[in-house]
């Protein structure tokens, strides 16, 4: 009997660390029990987009307030285009106005610059502020919804659609969490000056202070953005930042039963991603990794580059097993053009791939006639011409026998 219940307790814990670690094998036993009971979760490197914790990270969920960082990407895409500038001035209208849920505050008929409006949005979460941006940027806020689903696509969120410009609940408007690891790393990479926005702590128009609502801000941990959110339908929602030492990650939690979970479980990813795992780079964006043999070309074979920084996180203690495997054809014919891929390398830990890199030409290789045609061709001239010397004395060999 002790040897069944023995085996039972071994069982009932095994299970529950499957259920704890999904995506883990059994030899990560020293990390710690991280108890996350949001609905959605996903923890992911900014840099590389790779997954470090996932939990059901394709539930579709409104989105709520998450809805605001595609308004605000579109608002910055359009401020390095110069068709919108901070310094711009606009009319509040009174749909903006009315709209219902968080506000900066607005009044119909003020004017308002873009820039107030951008930190109405990033900072206190105004939803009205949403609203006059829209308005001003694609005339309608439907019009700027079609942008915005548009701009979606491009971006690669395979499980998001969105019917307005701030969040609030509308049918047929969901999202994921790992869509929003997708926007929110995307985000980042093209526009790091707006952090500086979702980094305030408070901001006042017409008289009244609010304060941010991502309280980890506060919190000294490395936070400097990005989005919290709320409706009733899903529960409370966190896009979090947070950067260490030059790392950064970016956690996303979704459906929270309260402001305090939220809070206390996105510190709980971050603090779980910077305490077990660590950054590795084997090489660098554009080292020589290799060459391969080209036919037909004015070169027998050319050096390849790594398209981009070969950048990985593996779990700590697991450094040294990081390698690298070109995957190439055994040649390719000529003409290259240098930066042309030719092939990948896989960077693996432990026989796992983690990560693709395009290997690209380092040079032009311009089509040239190959030395093996070329000595071929140089000895059917010469036997040509051998014939016709053979034939020539035979010629006036006969010549002279007949004068």
């Amino acid at each position: 009997m002790r040897t069944l219940r023995n085996r039972l307790m071994a069982a009932l814990s095994l299970s529950i660390f499957l259920m704890v670690f999904p995506n883990h094998t059994l030899s990560q036993t020293t990390q710690p029990n991280l108890r996350i009971r949001a609905q959605s979760v996903i923890l992911m490197d900014a840099i590389s987009g790779q997954i470090l914790y996932e939990q059901t990270p394709q539930l579709k969920m409104a989105p709520a307030s998450f809805v605001k960082i595609l308004t605000l990407y579109l608002a910055f895409d359009a401020i390095r285009t110069g068709d919108l500038k901070m310094d711009d001035v606009l009319t509040v209208s009174e749909k903006a106005w009315k709209t219902g849920g968080s506000k900066m505050f607005l009044k119909v008929g003020e004017t308002v610059n873009v820039g107030d409006l951008l930190k109405g949005i990033a900072i206190v979460s105004g939803n009205d502020a949403c609203v006059a941006l829209a308005e001003h940027m694609a005339g309608s806020e439907d019009a700027f919804v079609a942008k915005m689903n548009e701009k979606a696509k491009t971006l690669g969120l395979e499980n998001t659609q969105f019917q307005n410009s701030h969040g609030m609940p509308a049918r047929d408007q969901y999202t994921t969490a790992l869509d929003m690891a997708i926007l929110a790393r995307r985000y980042i990479e093209a526009h790091p000056e707006a952090l500086s926005f979702h980094s305030t702590l408070s901001f006042e128009h017409n008289g009244i202070l609010q304060g941010n609502r991502n309280v980890l801000l506060r919190r000294d941990i490395g936070v400097d953005g990005l989005m919290t959110g709320h409706v009733e339908e899903s529960g409370y929602h966190l896009v979090v930042t947070a950067k260490r030492n030059s790392w950064r990650l970016i956690a996303v939690i979704m459906g929270s039963k309260s402001l305090s979970n939220r809070a206390r479980e996105a510190q709980d990813l971050l603090g779980f991603g910077f305490k077990h795992f660590s950054v590795e780079e084997p090489f660098k964006k554009g080292s020589p990794l290799g060459s391969i043999k080209v036919v037909r070309g004015k070169m027998s074979q050319v050096e390849l580059i790594a398209a981009e920084d070969g950048r990985v996180v593996v779990t700590k203690g697991e450094e040294n097993s990081v390698s690298v495997n070109p995957e190439l054809p055994s040649f390719i014919a000529a003409p290259l053009l240098k930066g042309q891929r030719v092939g990948k390398v896989l960077i693996q830990s432990g026989g796992k791939a983690l990560r693709e890199v395009d290997l690209l030409s380092s040079s032009d290789v311009p089509k040239g006639f190959p030395f093996f045609w070329l000595l071929i061709g140089g000895g059917i001239l010469g036997l040509l011409l051998v014939v016709l010397i053979v034939f020539l004395r035979m010629y006036q060999s006969h010549r002279k026998r007949f004068r």
